[in-house]
């Protein structure tokens, strides 16, 4: 789905309402799809921003990946993490605090191809793109 800035501002408010009202659950592109919303601290500016990402868990851990479905950059979510990386999740009706890690190399790769078999589409994004896309680890705060 190539939508400009506008369009992708657009397309996640309408996806966070519905998330919010439905428990987490969301129908149309996400439709079947694990769903969260991420809350990042903007790198630049601090404000918050809210962004709905389909993950996977690796255990008492989720991950997500920064495809920006095969861009050239990286999702301005992901520039946000790496400079503040306390973040927030919701899923479902939870709403907890967490800390996001970029996978290091061998594990990124392992899990990339984890979730490439559970939703083929991320594959489809690397090969759209000639950088490596990140895969972020989100872990609980206690």
């Amino acid at each position: 789905m190539q939508l400009t800035n506008p369009q992708w501002a657009e397309f996640n408010a309408k996806v966070i309402e519905e998330f919010r009202a439905n428990a987490g659950r969301c129908g149309g592109y996400f439709e079947g799809s694990p769903l969260l919303l991420l809350t990042t601290q903007g790198a630049r500016t601090g404000r918050e921003h809210v962004t709905p990402l389909t993950y996977t868990r690796d255990g008492e851990r989720l991950v997500v990946v920064a495809s920006k479905g095969g861009a050239p950059s990286d999702p301005d979510w992901y520039r946000n993490l790496i400079a503040h990386p306390e973040v927030v999740v919701e899923i479902d009706t939870e709403r907890f605090d967490a800390r996001a890690t970029p996978a290091e190399p061998g594990e990124r790769e392992r899990l990339f191809e984890q979730i490439v078999l559970q939703r083929p589409r991320f594959g489809e994004y690397r090969r759209a793109t000639d950088r490596v896309i990140p895969v972020v680890i989100l872990e609980l705060i206690l």
